[in-house]
C-alpha cells in the first residue's frame, strides 16, 4: 500500500464509525439514483463494482476501525494525565504552571511565559514563551521534575540575548506577534483575536487578560500573562 492510501484508510477508520457509512460514501449518485435502493447501492460497492484502488473489504475495515479505537483510547488516556501529576514542586513558577497546566491543554486559557534568566553560556537571556505550544512540543515533566529548566530558545514568541544583542519574534499556533503597536510589542490571539499587551506600564494587559510577577530563586525576572479564551457562542 502506498503512502496516499495508507493516510486515505486511515481517514477512511477515522471519519466513518460503520462500513455501511464507509460504503455510502464510495457510492456514486447514479448508483442510488438509478437503483432507488441504499442497500443494493451498498452491495455495487462491497462486490468491487467501483473499482476503487484503496477499497477495503469489511474485515480490513474492521480490523482498521479497532486499531485507530484502541490508539485513541491509547492518546486520550495520554493527555488526560498532566506532566505535573504526583510530583512535589517548590519553586513557585513550577507550581504557577503546574496551576495552569490543565486549563492551558484544554484551550479555556492561553499563557504567555515572561522569563529572564543565564543561561549555560552566563548570558543573560530574555523571551516570551507559548505556553500552551510547548506544553505540546515539549516533555514537560522533565521541567516539573527539575530534570530540565525551561528557558527561552530562538523559536518561541520572542527572544533577546543581551550578550550578543540578538533578538527573534515568531508568531506561534496561538499567537501573532504585533510590534509595531503604540504600546510597544503585543501579542495577538488566534483564538479570539483579542490583544495582549506584555508593557508593565499599562494597567491591564487587555481584555480577558491578568499579569502574574512569579518570584522564583531560579530566574532574574518571571512575569505570566494568562488570557481568558472567549468562547463563541
Amino acid at each position: 500500500m502506498s503512502s496516499d492510501e495508507h493516510l486515505q484508510t486511515v481517514n477512511a477508520v477515522a471519519h466513518f464509525e460503520t462500513y455501511e457509512a464507509y460504503l455510502d460514501s464510495i457510492a456514486s449518485w447514479q448508483d442510488m439514483f438509478y437503483l432507488e435502493d441504499q442497500t443494493l447501492a451498498r452491495a455495487i460497492v462491497e462486490l468491487g463494482y467501483r473499482g476503487t484502488a484503496e477499497f477495503m473489504k469489511r474485515h480490513e475495515f474492521a480490523e482498521r476501525r479497532r486499531e485507530f479505537e484502541a490508539s485513541k483510547v491509547s492518546r486520550d488516556s495520554r493527555e488526560d494525565r498532566l506532566a505535573s501529576d504526583g510530583l512535589e514542586l517548590e519553586d513557585p513558577l513550577l507550581l504557577a504552571l503546574a496551576e495552569r497546566e490543565a486549563v492551558n491543554r484544554d484551550g479555556r486559557v492561553a499563557t504567555i511565559i515572561f522569563l529572564r534568566s543565564l543561561n549555560e553560556r552566563n548570558q543573560e537571556i530574555s523571551g516570551y514563551v507559548d505556553y500552551a505550544q510547548r506544553l505540546r512540543s515539549d516533555a514537560f515533566r522533565e521541567y516539573f521534575s527539575g530534570e530540565a529548566r525551561l528557558m527561552p530558545r530562538v523559536n518561541d514568541l520572542a527572544y533577546f540575548n543581551w550578550k550578543t544583542q540578538s533578538s527573534r519574534c515568531n508568531n506561534t499556533v496561538n499567537w501573532t506577534v504585533l510590534s509595531e503597536s503604540v504600546h510597544g510589542m503585543v501579542f495577538k490571539s488566534r483564538r479570539d483575536r483579542k490583544v495582549v499587551s506584555v508593557d508593565p506600564r499599562t494597567e491591564t494587559p487587555g481584555d480577558s487578560s491578568t499579569r502574574t510577577l512569579v518570584q522564583s530563586p531560579n530566574y532574574t525576572q518571571v512575569v505570566l500573562y494568562d488570557h481568558i479564551i472567549r468562547q463563541k457562542i
